[in-house]
């Protein structure tokens, strides 16, 4: 089968190539998928170059963690309904080619509103987005401030704070950022490119107390999002897009007795009860069928041109996820 398989660490761009593989064989409690979508994500990215928390064996992996596609084999024990079935899966590896493995108890069946485009990226991000606002535990008429809100949990965490009835402070480095949440429409955006940022946000808010804030960039930007919490706020490390270690002052801690805390999805969603995630799962299917919550698109790419689709998920100002076409 055709896969995007990297034999070493590095810059995706440089070590991803295009190589058959041999099609997997399900095992018990497994299904096997034929690809017909597959995001390209942050952390598939972070998991090439060798600097994520899970690094699979080289050489020979390939590369992706999340698709939607078409069951087309069943292991030892699974139930024979979910053949021929649309389903999408994440937290899985090996994406990036024509037919991948998944645990049949961690697919979701795609209804037929939802399209291959979204449902492709249905999971990782919009799921994580949504047990991060359940992780917040802020209510309606709460607001709350987060960085990075272009992203693409960032624009999900906006739509679905906003079907809840909570206020977000979006923040992005440029005007344009603004514009293209407000095409979506996210509003609160408020761009750093201002040197009154700050106020802005205060005016935005009308005085009210930020209840929590979502920091995914590290350095100064964490001690931003910690200026502008109210007492006894939540400060929540998502992401670190500068690498650096959060630098926040510690009068801005003691006095306003913040807590802080971080977030990684898979501990999170994994420690997850069943009832809680078939709760989760069937808001977001609502909400992505009826599109109250977007997400766009920004190309598609055939696995052949893996080194140009990273380059295009890599790249500034993108409008949405990269997907890759077996």
């Amino acid at each position: 089968m055709r896969s995007a398989i990297h034999d070493v660490f590095g810059e995706p761009q440089d070590v991803l190539h295009m190589k058959d593989a041999p099609v997997p064989q399900p095992g018990k409690g497994q299904l096997r998928i034929r690809t017909l979508l597959s995001p390209i994500h942050n952390h598939d990215i972070w998991t090439v170059r060798g600097s994520y928390g899970y690094k699979p064996p080289l050489p020979g992996a390939i590369g992706g963690s999340e698709a939607v596609g078409i069951v087309d084999a069943l292991g030892e024990g699974v139930d024979a309904e979910l053949l021929g079935k649309r389903v999408t899966a994440a937290g899985v590896h090996g994406t990036w080619a024509e037919y991948f493995l998944a645990p049949a108890s961690g697919v979701v069946p795609v209804p037929d509103a939802i399209s291959d485009e979204a449902a492709a990226q249905l999971i990782a991000m919009p799921f994580s987005a949504i047990s991060l606002l359940e992780f917040l535990s802020v209510k309606v008429g709460d607001w709350i401030i987060q960085n990075t809100a272009n992203g693409a949990v960032g624009k999900a965490v906006a739509m679905l704070a906003k079907a809840r009835g909570v206020h977000v402070i979006n923040i992005v480095r440029r005007d344009a950022g603004v514009e293209e949440l407000a095409s979506l429409g996210i509003d609160n955006g408020v761009s750093t490119a201002d040197e009154n940022w700050k106020d802005k946000v205060r005016e935005l808010t009308k005085g009210a107390s930020i209840r929590a804030g979502v920091d995914s960039i590290g350095g100064s930007a964490s001690n931003d999002i910690a200026e502008l919490l109210g007492e006894d706020g939540l400060l929540v490390s998502f992401g670190t897009m500068t690498g650096e270690p959060m630098q926040i002052s510690s009068g801005t801690v003691i006095f306003k007795h913040l807590t802080i805390k971080g977030f990684w999805g898979s501990r999170v969603i994994g420690s997850m009860s069943a009832d809680d995630r078939r709760r989760l799962i069937g808001e977001l299917l609502t909400y992505v069928a009826n599109e109250t919550i977007i997400l766009p698109v920004e190309g598609i790419y055939e696995l052949a041109d893996i080194s140009d689709a990273v380059t295009a998920s890599l790249s500034s100002g993108k409008a949405g996820k990269v997907l890759l076409k077996p």
